[in-house]
């Protein structure tokens, strides 16, 4: 074959190869579960999201931000899954290489993650103003000293359309030079 056929051969548009998805993996570096991209599950079954902390001014928006990168530093990993059944939803939440030793809160919040920490918006309430132990979902992450902890929270019911966004780390304990309730670092997950 001259030259010009076989570097003619070679000149195939990008869009016509197959790409296989890379293999997710979970906080723990393990495989993690199909869709754990932020796919959503099938409908009534849920969504996982898997990805790192990152900057939230950065060229690509991140899905996940940190605030505090002292607490949650930049590459550290989060994983959000929620399970839908019967009226009743679930949330887990995993993370890896963030503060060890620990004391994270986490809050489902309605607004979407930024730059600035209040873009997340209020917890979200299932029931606007109640004081009722199930409605919000809440969740405190008590990490080991290497970095890792997992929390998980049910309650009776489900999100409502398009009112949930994000998931909210708030500094904790110890916090250092942050206060307790500062908001570390944001997950948009669109319950």
């Amino acid at each position: 074959m001259p030259l010009s056929s076989a570097a003619g051969a070679l000149l195939v548009p990008l869009a016509l190869l197959p790409i296989a998805p890379p293999a997710a993996q979970g906080p723990s570096g393990a495989p993690g579960p199909a869709g754990a991209s932020g796919a959503a599950g099938a409908p009534g079954t849920g969504r996982v999201v898997d990805t790192r902390f990152d900057r939230a001014d950065g060229f690509v928006p991140a899905r996940a931000v940190t605030h505090a990168p002292d607490l949650v530093p930049y590459g550290s990993q989060v994983r959000v899954t929620v399970g839908r059944a019967a009226g009743h939803t679930s949330v887990t939440l995993e993370l890896a290489g963030v503060a060890g030793a620990h004391e994270f809160p986490a809050h489902v919040h309605t607004g979407r993650c930024g730059a600035d920490p209040a873009s997340s918006g209020p917890h979200y309430q299932q029931v606007a103003g109640s004081d009722a132990a199930d409605n919000e979902v809440r969740m405190t992450v008590h990490t080991a000293p290497d970095g890792s902890g997992t929390a998980s929270a049910a309650v009776p019911w489900e999100f409502r359309p398009d009112e949930a966004h994000s998931l909210v780390l708030h500094a904790g304990t110890p916090a250092g030079p942050h206060a307790a309730a500062d908001r570390a670092a944001c997950v948009d997950v669109d319950f």
